[in-house]
């Protein structure tokens, strides 16, 4: 009996995973501005601290079984956002080596890198609140960006039907354009709807392959437990004082020694935050806020301190609205009414350290350990999406009740 030849093995068919964008996607200018800004230092710039973080990411890659979902997590605006970036940058580029992902660093010069320094990447995707201003949602655009709604994850990553009854692509699903895998990023992951939550973690549990999802967050305790079991998760901690001196050092055109020394301490290890203090001048904000803090303790009332603060914190918000046209202008108020109350923080306690030195004026110690308290209620309140005017006199209320 005739035995058949076995058949010569098949060529690897072309997929859809690797198209090439060339002609697809352009690296021109008028991509997302957040992507582009976080690529200057992911990819470009130095970065500073986090080393177990790095180790261990890079670790992770390098071993060829990156985990899917991860939970990036610790105050705000000490550099986990850009961490994720350049996770996700190793993570979709196919030109990036295993010692590139030891030593957690993505190459400069590939497409990749071009795409990305563009904020046109196909691969990559930022989702975060201030979407929803550019949502083909009409419902998500008209809400106050107070949260991320489980409609604009359905457009950036899950899919499904929108408001209006459109079937969005499932882009987290979708091949990748340039054949390695895709990354979603959602930052201030804390503000996800309860919905969106739930609705997230079916991925989370049938996770598509290569894809994979980095939660930045402030608050990983505002996440379901069914989230936080799926990922893995990173702590980040501030940086340290030589660090952050260093920061501001290389980082910020600033040429007063002093100002520097102000900004460094007032970041208080946070690189985001420093960066906003040398942008808006908080140091003059502080000069001014200070005295009239200074009356409110003896139980005088400041007569110009509520209108000031709130021409300071408009101001910022004026020009942040300004600079990114998809900018909310109630989240932007909220976020720069947040810096007036971290600049009170400053200076109060700069004055509770100077009572403890016995260089501060007797009989308003009680008042000034009070007002952290206070601040901290009015943050809260913040948060909660009333409007800053109203959180600042309620700040005021309860500061002049305390000092009497």
């Amino acid at each position: 009996m005739a035995t058949r030849k076995p058949a010569a093995p098949r060529a690897p068919r072309a997929t859809k995973a690797h198209r090439e964008p060339a002609g697809e996607v352009s690296v021109e200018s008028g991509g997302d501005l957040r992507i582009r800004e976080l690529a200057a230092t992911s990819l470009d710039g130095t970065l500073l601290g986090h080393a177990g973080a790095r180790t261990l990411l890079g670790g992770a890659l390098a071993s060829g079984h990156l985990h899917h979902a991860w939970i990036l997590h610790g105050p705000p605006g000490i550099g986990k956002c850009t961490l994720a970036l350049r996770l996700a940058a190793l993570h979709v580029d196919p030109e990036a080596s295993a010692d590139d992902a030891r030593s957690f660093a993505p190459p400069r010069g590939t497409r990749s890198a071009e795409l990305l320094r563009a904020g046109t990447h196909p691969d990559i995707g930022l989702i975060r609140p201030d979407l929803a201003s550019s949502s083909a949602d009409r419902a998500i655009r008209e809400r106050k960006q107070t949260n991320i709604p489980v409609g604009l994850l359905r457009e950036h990553l899950i899919g499904g039907t929108d408001s209006e009854g459109r079937v969005l692509e499932a882009r987290a699903y979708r091949s990748s354009f340039l054949g390695r895998g895709k990354a979603f990023i959602i930052d201030e992951a804390e503000m996800l709807e309860a919905d969106g939550q739930n609705v997230l973690l079916k991925t989370l549990e049938e996770p598509p392959p290569g894809t994979l999802i980095i939660l930045v967050t402030s608050s990983a305790d505002r996440l379901l437990p069914t989230i936080r079991s799926r990922c893995q998760r990173v702590s980040f901690t501030p940086l340290s004082e030589p660090e952050m001196a260093q920061w501001v050092q290389s980082s910020l055109d600033v040429a007063d020694p002093s100002e520097r020394a102000w900004i460094a301490a007032f970041a208080e290890g946070s690189p985001g935050l420093a960066r906003v203090a040398a942008a808006h001048s908080l140091r003059a904000w502080s000069a001014e806020i200070a005295p009239m803090l200074d009356q409110m303790v003896t139980g005088t009332f400041p007569a110009r301190f509520a209108d000031r603060v709130s021409e300071l914190a408009s101001g910022v918000a004026e020009s942040a609205v300004k600079r990114d046209e998809g900018a909310s202008k109630e989240a932007a108020g909220r976020r720069a009414m947040s810096l007036c109350f971290s600049v009170m923080g400053r200076t109060v306690r700069e004055r509770i350290a100077s009572h403890a030195r016995g260089a501060a004026a007797p009989g308003t110690l009680d008042a000034w350990s009070a007002l952290p308290g206070l601040i901290a209620e009015a943050e809260r309140t913040l948060r909660s999406n009333v409007a800053p005017k109203f959180a600042l006199s309620a700040f005021v209320s309860s500061a002049m009740e305390s000092a009497r």
